[in-house]
């Protein structure tokens, strides 16, 4: 087990818990916000490690105590996982798991850990139901309460706990880890950290998408060509979404496809800009962005990101998808 040094962009967090734990100010209940793949269960881990671990430093899981162990392992009879197998979390589910268990003492560490996840799936009754134990805590609770938001938590609950807000990643610090930790290329892994918007389990999962993969080839391979593509050529590059068509814009394949061609047209406004191209995303595509970029105006690039907008209007519109789509193609070859 690691410490808290590989858990990117939330440092902030981080430091709050080591002064909790240095100060002895550590509160009963806290709720980690963040968006799905923003690291909400690594840390609540890490977070349960250090404060149950029987180290010298006390502030940082060791990974070397049992205790430790046992938390790596999952297996630490003082940190209790919530669970639920319905759609919503229950009051039942909180008063078996939560509310009746708080008064046994922890078997082993100083304190006794509930993490909840995807909390704000709590029904109100539930909600009630952990409001007695966050009024009247035994002095060894913990409570982590794991959401993507906090919109859904009644203002009581919030009152009761310290919210902590998990900030997105830059996305040269995601790059940097796909490319050291998943031996992942520098070209693919700037794409995934672009499109991960800060989330390190997105890009993760981007970096292990074939599907991702083949639509980023397939943008580089159509704006390399464009310029030079026939009508008959356009329209046959569509062949590349296959059964996806009549899925217009419900379709993730269509969605990358629109975005990565507004990330093509970011770094032509940026080289166009810059001359700079370390801050390209496709790096990779420099020799034809550089061509493209000095062809075209600013306005003509603003014009080719505003054409990409009224495609995925028109997409969402219901708009057939051949008649989208070949609008867009002809937009950004006529550019």
């Amino acid at each position: 087990m690691h410490g808290f040094e590989d858990i990117l962009g939330q440092e902030a967090i981080i430091r709050h818990f080591e002064d909790a734990l240095v100060t002895g100010k550590l509160s009963h209940a806290y709720i980690l916000a963040g968006e799905e793949g923003f690291g909400k269960h690594l840390l609540a881990d890490r977070i349960a490690a250090a404060l149950l671990c029987t180290g010298e430093e006390n502030i940082h899981p060791c990974g070397m105590c049992v205790s430790c162990i046992q938390a790596e392992a999952g297996t630490n009879p003082d940190i209790i996982y919530v669970t639920h197998e319905k759609q919503l979390i229950t009051v039942g589910d909180v008063r078996s798991q939560v509310v009746d268990d708080v008064q046994v003492k922890p078997y082993v560490g100083k304190y006794k850990i509930y993490i909840i996840d995807e909390a704000e799936r709590m029904n109100e009754q539930a909600q009630n139901a952990l409001l007695k134990t966050l009024e009247e805590p035994p002095s060894y609770v913990v409570i982590l309460l794991l959401a993507a938001n906090t919109g859904s938590f009644l203002p009581t609950i919030l009152s009761r706990c310290i919210t902590l807000a998990l900030k997105p990643v830059r996305p040269e610090a995601i790059a940097e880890l796909l490319i050291t930790r998943y031996n992942l290329p520098d070209y693919m892994a700037r794409t995934c950290a672009s499109f991960s918007g800060g989330s390190i389990g997105k890009a993760i999962r981007y970096a292990t998408d074939a599907e991702f993969v083949s639509t980023r080839d397939e943008v580089i391979r159509l704006m390399s060509n464009i310029d030079h593509m026939s009508h008959a050529d356009l329209m046959g590059s569509l062949s590349f979404f296959g059964d996806e068509k009549s899925r217009g814009n419900d379709s993730h394949k269509v969605d990358d496809f629109l975005d990565m061609l507004s990330l093509w047209m970011r770094d032509m406004l940026m080289f166009k800009a810059t001359q700079d191209p370390n801050r390209l995303v496709f790096r990779d595509s420099i020799i034809d962005i550089k061509r493209q970029a000095a062809l075209r105006s600013f306005e003509n690039i603003n014009d080719a990101i505003d054409a990409i907008e009224k495609a995925r209007k028109r997409l969402r519109a219901f708009v057939y998808f051949d008649i989208a789509m070949e609008m867009l193609l002809m937009a950004l070859r006529a550019l």
